[in-house]
């Protein structure tokens, strides 16, 4: 016998239950667009027939931002709203074949929001923290890295012991090149600024493959042997020149070397796995698992770089995670503020509670998104505790965020557009 607010039946429902007489069932899917960081967020709300009880997603895309909307409001919250929320995986298998034409990013992003939602959800039902439901901690705190960046080796082994003295264990260094566009390095060594802003400095290959290296090395030769240094090329060199590269820093003593190529240049990878000692990272573009259990079989790389949101959320990330384990690969996900507060939480419990875990990159976020995010995780003393609260423990303020609109469509997106010195597009 259906409740009298059972509502109308499920799309898709499952055969071993009832849903429209189950007691707990999702009524709404909602989303939230805001950007009190300055980059779009896109969180997920799932909402059920019990007052206060929901569960919070991250989906955000910066790129792509309204499409993994559209795709969530218009396709996958009629395919949810009725069902039992307890069915992670039958949801999750269930939306994926929804699209028949499988995969992408803007589906991974979207399916992954819902899902780190509904792992919330269950987790509040349960009045456990979520890391509780993946089989416990396995450590105390997940370890964190930062980011610096400077014009030489000087200033940025100033930066790095900086970092030491907020107790960081593993700092991420970049290097600018004079004249060009450099990733993650502010000001890209030039001085018009506006021209790196707006992507009219171009990336030189060459320029990189002659500075970098040599400022990588002398930073170690600064800061010493008693902290980890990461760097990340951003798929910006062809193989032939990754090569190159890899020789040319063996002795910076690199933790690894983040996005040595493109995801479509990863069949290089264990090439060059088996020539260099140089430690490979790889990952934060994947959108399916396949892209890493081709890596994992050899395996081919050390680090997996998994960006929970995009690959389809907490259940497809726990799985690689465990393979992970088995070929003594370490996880080192992907934590950007362009990752929000929500996926952040979500990837910690994954952190905490897999032997896998290697380090977590820690965005800094500004204090508007404390306020947006109640609960926001913080990096203290160079890691990350998780929440012991029930779910993941962010929240997520409606009013705070209509404070903090996000930038209209294409305004993030000037930040993949880039070009080489020769007027070629680059990957950015």
């Amino acid at each position: 016998m259906a409740l009298p607010d059972a509502g109308p039946a499920p799309l898709a429902p499952a055969p071993w239950v009832d849903e429209r007489g189950a007691k707990i069932r999702i009524t709404a899917v909602r989303t939230f667009l805001t950007a009190p960081h300055g980059c779009p967020h896109l969180i997920v709300r799932v909402e059920t027939g019990e007052p206060g009880l929901y569960g919070l997603g991250c989906a955000s895309d910066p790129q792509r931002t309204l499409a993994v909307r559209s795709v969530l409001d218009d396709y996958l919250a009629p395919l949810l709203t009725g069902r039992d929320p307890d069915d992670i995986e039958d949801i999750h298998r269930l939306i994926l074949n929804s699209a028949y034409w499988r995969g992408g990013s803007v589906t991974g992003n979207a399916l992954g929001g819902i899902d780190v939602a509904l792992w919330d959800l269950k987790a509040k039902r349960l009045g456990a923290p979520l890391h509780s439901l993946f089989g416990g901690k396995v450590r105390a705190f997940a370890e964190a890295y930062t980011h610096v960046d400077g014009r030489d080796a000087a200033e940025i082994a100033d930066k790095v012991q900086a970092a030491r003295e907020h107790g960081y264990r593993h700092v991420r260094i970049q290097a600018a090149v004079p004249g060009a566009d450099t990733y993650g390095a502010s000001g890209g060594g030039t001085a018009d600024a506006d021209a790196v802003r707006e992507r009219r400095a171009p990336w030189d290959s060459a320029g990189y493959l002659r500075h970098v290296p040599g400022v990588l090395t002398r930073v170690r030769e600064l800061v010493g042997d008693d902290v980890e240094l990461l760097h990340d090329v951003h798929e910006r060199l062809d193989p032939r020149q990754a090569r190159d590269f890899l020789r040319r820093v063996e002795d910076a003593g690199l933790y690894f070397v983040e996005d040595l190529l493109a995801p479509e240049d990863t069949r290089h990878f264990k090439r060059l796995h088996d020539a260099s000692p140089v430690p490979l990272a790889v990952g934060e573009l994947f959108h399916d698992t396949a892209q890493f259990t081709a890596l994992l079989d050899g395996p081919d790389i050390d680090f997996a770089r998994i960006r929970v949101p995009t690959l389809g959320g907490l259940t497809p990330a726990r799985k690689i995670a465990a393979f992970c384990e088995l070929r003594g690969v370490r996880l080192a996900p992907h934590g950007p503020a362009d990752v929000s507060p929500v996926a952040q939480a979500a990837t910690l419990a994954m952190d905490i509670s897999s032997h896998a875990f290697g380090v977590q990159e820690a965005a800094v976020f500004k204090p508007p998104v404390h306020e947006v995010f109640p609960g926001t995780v913080t990096a203290t003393a160079g890691g990350l505790v998780p929440h012991d609260t029930p779910g993941h423990g962010v929240d997520f303020d409606e009013a705070a965020a209509r404070r903090h609109p996000v930038p209209e469509p294409l305004a993030h997106d000037r930040w993949a557009l880039l070009r080489n010195t020769d007027g070629s597009v680059q990957r950015p």
